[in-house]
């Protein structure tokens, strides 16, 4: 993938992607599923309903009109929150997998993974099947491979001359 950057440290670079790759999804795992608020949601739950919403943005715009009443932090942390949360994903993908370089397939491995976490969650109640959150994850996922290909360009370009 980096043939024409041959730069010594190379492998250990990569080996430190590859850990920090792991650590991102073991800390998203954990967040995602097993984190104490998560089962405080699926603990103060009505066991026999679970939530959903399949209108795109209904919840973000109910955050977005609830600012002035609710604290913004909690705005803030569910909204960012969501992108951010995917946004690693987005980036180490292009980064350690060559097939991952373009952006499609980067964009629907990112889809697909939100998809399967909003399910996950929905079907184990440690959370709601949000389409909001598919859509935030997603952008998420997009500023991270935007991101890869801006430093992938720059240091290109620095390692030209």
């Amino acid at each position: 993938m980096f043939s024409f950057i041959e730069v010594r440290g190379k492998k250990l670079f990569m080996a430190v992607s590859y850990v920090l790759f792991l650590i991102y999804i073991g800390l998203a795992s954990i967040l995602l599923f097993f984190s104490s608020y998560r089962q405080a949601v699926r603990f103060g739950r009505n066991e026999a309903f679970t939530e959903y919403n399949l209108l795109p943005f209904h919840t973000i715009m109910n955050y977005i009109k609830a600012t002035g009443t609710i604290n913004t932090s909690i705005v803030i942390t569910n909204l960012a929150g969501n992108i951010l949360a995917f946004m690693p994903l987005g980036f180490f993908l292009p980064l350690l997998f060559s097939r991952f370089l373009k952006f499609r397939s980067t964009l629907l491995i990112v889809f697909a993974s939100t998809l399967s976490v909003e399910c996950l969650q929905f079907l184990f109640r440690v959370g709601s099947f949000d389409v909001d959150d598919l859509i935030l994850n997603t952008v998420g996922g997009t500023i991270g491979f935007i991101i890869f290909k801006i430093a992938f360009l720059v240091l290109k370009s620095f390692l030209r001359f």
